[in-house]
């Protein structure tokens, strides 16, 4: 597979976006196009998503209401990430 490198001449390098393109349109035989319609598509649903967390975790939806906006799986695993960085922080402020 020809995924786009991290290194180059040894040191830590970030692909282009245009690397990323062209290796998708490569991958999946798919245009341009249809590869940055896909792309701005699953950006703004993980966008909604994050917003819709974001307002259950802030007391400003109801958990009926974050569950009908994106479903109870991703509410579930907001709701142990939230679990998991209250525990890192309480334990944090013992230290």
């Amino acid at each position: 597979m020809d995924y786009p490198s991290r290194r180059e001449n040894g040191m830590p390098q970030k692909p282009s976006v245009a690397t990323y393109l062209e290796t998708l349109m490569r991958h999946t035989h798919k245009s341009e196009a249809e590869v940055l319609t896909l792309a701005f598509q699953t950006g703004l649903r993980q966008l909604w998503r994050e917003h819709i967390l974001g307002r259950y975790l802030r007391q400003e939806l109801s958990r009926e209401e974050a569950v009908d906006a994106v479903g109870l799986p991703w509410v579930e695993l907001a709701e142990r990430q939230h679990a998991a960085m209250l525990e890192d922080l309480a334990w944090a402020l013992e230290q």
